[in-house]
């Protein structure tokens, strides 16, 4: 339906014109803004003088006579000239002037070719006059033979053919686009449909075909809005009247796009060059892949390079064979050596140096954490108040699990300044020594406390019988002496539930032996000693073989 109507508003205006065309209506000559004038051209007081779309020839003109306002008396004299006759030769004469040589068409004054107008050609006046007079004389006979019943006919045929062929081309862009439609909803639904099901209807497969129908039918609509141009164009261009706008939409279209095509294929060696520089860095790329991959699997042996190197050395390496293959391919970039795309890229660089300075500093810091040591993945590291273990380190941050299974990312710059504890790396063979703190009132024995907090350690899985754990006097406190249990334990990632099996333990054998913890604070002696009301026995259950034994042990 929306054929029908366009083809017949197209006959209407069809019809319009060959109406306008049978009343014999006066052809007007361009208005000034039709002339060609540039800034060349304004300079040089010139203009050419154009009849239907031709250009004839240039003419000069001075300050009392701007050269636009002496074309216009040119050409509306040359169609005057054509419009008073039918016949098929013209008379041209010549004749001498005070200003140069008069160029007459059927004893009509058409110009005068003067000294500048020579000037400006550089040639003698006679020949110029000569060479004006014979396009002049073939643009008045071509305005008669294009104004023709003939040719009128003729015209309506072509404008008729070209709609039949538009609507053949319309038809078949419609008729594409309905049947795509159709098949890539097909395509795309048998494609994902078992993806639709392994990911309970996640992967949406009337979405995707939605996206492929929108490219393929924004390019249709391409192809037809431009067939439209281009069919109103040839429509004009069958018809002398409206010819000349016919050749200014084609000169508005049809050379941007032949620039265009032109710029491509003058820019193919560049093209290639570049496609070049692609493929070998690919295969670099390759070749760098299958050489880590290679020292992963451990067939190249690097000596100290630790395995969770690898990865973030081959992404370096990627980068640095990237970059250099910009730096090749960049002066084939097309319009890499213009002035605004230098400009674009200082400013880019600008930008760049004074907004990221944190970013950059980040990925340097990620590379020192990277290939330091002290810290790798899988270790459980203490970073000011966040303990975890390390499950993955970036360019730009530290991702820690915390032994409460939270995920901390911590900025890398951070991880660098500050102190960081590893629990996980072994100094010696010995291991970790965990110790903890508890406050005893000075009225009991220091021997027994010792041997309580030496029981309560062995008591503890997870710390070690050898080296023996030992005890420590912190300090001599106003209340209480500071009792510090120290054992060693191999287990740097269960610190935590051995601790509080520790205390737990300490607590255990402290009641059992009806001693009183003063920590954390004291002030008076309570009423009846805080303790359970089991007793002391006089020894402990290690010195009589009674303890559990450590698997560490």
């Amino acid at each position: 339906m929306r054929l029908l109507w366009f083809l017949a508003g197209t006959f209407f205006l069809l019809a319009l014109g060959l109406l306008t065309s049978s009343a014999g209506a006066q052809e007007v000559a361009p208005p000034p803004e039709t002339v060609a004038e540039d800034a060349d051209t304004q300079d040089q007081f010139f203009a050419p003088v154009i009849v239907d779309g031709e250009e004839l020839f240039r003419l000069r003109g001075s300050s009392a006579l701007p050269a636009s306002e002496r074309v216009l008396i040119v050409q509306a004299r040359v169609i005057e000239a054509a419009e008073a006759s039918d016949q098929s030769t013209v008379e041209i004469t010549f004749e001498d002037h005070d200003l140069g040589t008069l160029i007459l068409a059927d004893s009509r004054e058409i110009t005068v070719v003067t000294e500048a107008d020579g000037e400006l050609e550089q040639m003698d006046v006679p020949v110029l006059a000569h060479l004006q007079a014979e396009a002049i004389e073939q643009a008045i006979l071509t305005y008669r033979r294009e104004r023709t019943d003939e040719a009128r006919v003729t015209g309506a045929l072509e404008a008729l053919g070209w709609t039949l062929g538009f609507g053949l081309f319309s038809y078949a862009v419609f008729w594409i686009k309905n049947r795509l439609k159709r098949k890539i909803t097909s395509l795309v639904r048998r494609h994902f449909a078992n993806v639709e099901t392994a990911t309970n209807e996640q992967v949406q497969a009337d979405a995707i075909a939605a996206l492929i129908r929108f490219g393929v039918n924004f390019v249709l609509l391409t192809l037809f809005f431009l067939g439209f141009y281009y069919y109103l164009s040839f429509i004009l261009l069958s018809f002398a009247e409206t010819r000349y706008i016919a050749q200014l939409l084609l000169t508005y279209v049809t050379e941007p796009v032949l620039h265009i095509v032109l710029g491509f294929i003058s820019y193919l060696p560049n093209l290639i060059t570049l496609a070049i520089i692609a493929l070998l860095t690919r295969y670099v790329i390759k070749g760098l892949r299958v050489f880590f991959d290679a020292v992963a699997a451990g067939t190249f042996d690097l000596g100290d390079f630790e395995s969770h190197w690898i990865n973030p050395t081959f992404n370096i390496a990627r980068a640095v064979v990237i970059l250099l293959a910009l730096v090749f391919s960049f002066p084939y970039i097309p319009g890499s050596d213009s002035a605004a795309f230098q400009g674009l890229t200082i400013l880019i660089g600008a930008m760049l140096s004074l907004g990221s300075n944190s970013v950059v500093g980040n990925i340097l810091a990620g590379l020192f954490v990277i290939y330091r040591r002290s810290t790798s993945i899988g270790d459980r590291i203490k970073v000011g108040d966040h303990i975890g273990d390390v499950v993955q380190i970036k360019l730009m941050e530290t991702h820690l699990k915390s032994i409460k299974n939270e995920l901390i990312s911590i900025p890398n710059a951070q991880l660098l300044n500050s102190e960081v504890t590893n629990y996980t790396k072994k100094i010696d063979g010995s291991g970790l020594l965990l110790h903890t703190t508890v406050g005893i009132g000075y009225e009991e024995n220091p021997e027994k406390i010792e041997a309580m907090l030496i029981e309560a350690a062995h008591r503890t899985k997870g710390l070690k019988s050898r080296p023996e754990p030992f005890v420590l006097w912190t300090a001599l406190a106003d209340f209480a002496i500071n009792y510090q249990i120290n054992a060693y334990t191999t287990r740097g990632a269960s610190i935590p539930r051995i601790t509080s099996d520790l205390h737990r333990n300490i607590m255990a054998v402290f009641t059992e032996n009806d001693v009183q913890i003063m920590t954390p604070s004291y002030i008076a002696d309570p009423e009846e000693p805080k303790i359970p009301s089991q007793r002391w026995e006089g020894k402990l259950a290690h010195d009589s073989g009674e303890a559990n034994a450590s698997p560490d042990r």
